[in-house]
């Protein structure tokens, strides 16, 4: 009996050691979880390669939306997301009352004008309807990119967030369709043209370096992308890690291979992010 409980102690010893040993590894690495929206992970594959040299385990959650990113942070199903531009966060955050900051800058997509019927914007036909984002941010985008166009004049007071109602001046008398952005693609074999956000239109087969007709400022500081956490968060070591990470020159380089220049890799301060106004 002495022979068999030695025996017994010594396979458990054996499995408990060796249990210690699997929960030393799997523990050894800090996990990060980042929401994204849209379905191309490509990128953020890219960093989380990157991350687990660094001892992050960062994991990828996607969304089909630009709300529920923000909301899943703020209720702390998130470490962190990286899908909206600066000038939205701010609105959203301000709409919502909820307490998460920008941690570092990324990219900026320029938003395009598409279209299947026309070449040109001089080629669409008084009357035209136009197809945009209805989120309040995104329709304040897509106004500019018109204006900047010359389709319609907007009034100075429009700021960031204008509406049809900010028009002072429709040459063409061209009618503007506010819808869902995940809907924009969907309407183009119906309108004279629709302004679409960049990852929309990458997940819906358009190449937003060649196909728009017309396109905004790569350089309009509002539309820099961000990488948000919550607010007392922002100092996390690991969070301003993936910060550095996506930061990094090779990072930019596949970034702009990846998307064939449709995403234009953006480092500002934070304090230059949220300074934009």
């Amino acid at each position: 009996m002495k022979k068999i409980t030695a025996s017994a102690l010594l396979a458990v010893s054996a499995l408990v050691l060796a249990a210690c040993g699997d929960d030393s590894s799997s523990e050894g690495n800090t996990k990060v979880t980042l929401g994204i929206s849209g379905s191309d992970t490509t990128i953020w594959d890219y960093i989380a390669d990157k991350a687990e040299k660094e001892g992050i385990d960062l994991e990828i959650q996607t969304f089909s939306d630009y709300v529920a990113p923000n909301l899943a942070l703020a209720e702390g199903e998130l470490d962190l997301n990286a899908f909206q531009t600066i000038s939205y966060f701010d609105e959203f955050v301000t709409e919502h009352d909820i307490d998460i900051v920008p941690i570092g800058s990324t990219v900026i997509a320029p938003m395009g004008l598409y279209s299947d019927k026309y070449e040109s914007i001089d080629e669409i036909p008084e009357g035209s309807q136009i197809a945009m984002p209805n989120e309040a941010t995104n329709m304040g985008r897509a106004l500019l990119l018109l204006d900047e166009a010359g389709l319609i004049t907007l009034s100075e007071d429009a700021g960031l967030t204008g509406t049809a109602e900010d028009i002072i001046d429709n040459p063409k008398n061209i009618e503007i369709m506010p819808m869902v952005s995940g809907h924009t693609p969907r309407a183009l074999p119906d309108v004279a043209g629709s302004v679409i956000n960049n990852g929309v239109a990458v997940d819906a087969g358009l190449n937003p370096t060649e196909d728009p007709i017309a396109g905004e400022s790569d350089t309009a500081t509002p539309y820099i992308n961000l990488i948000a956490a919550n607010a007392e968060d922002a100092d996390n070591e690991a969070y301003l890690k993936i910060v550095e990470l996506y930061q990094q020159e090779d990072t930019a380089d596949f970034i702009i291979e990846h998307t064939k220049g449709a995403q234009i890799p953006t480092v500002v301060t934070v304090d230059e992010l949220v300074d934009y106004q």
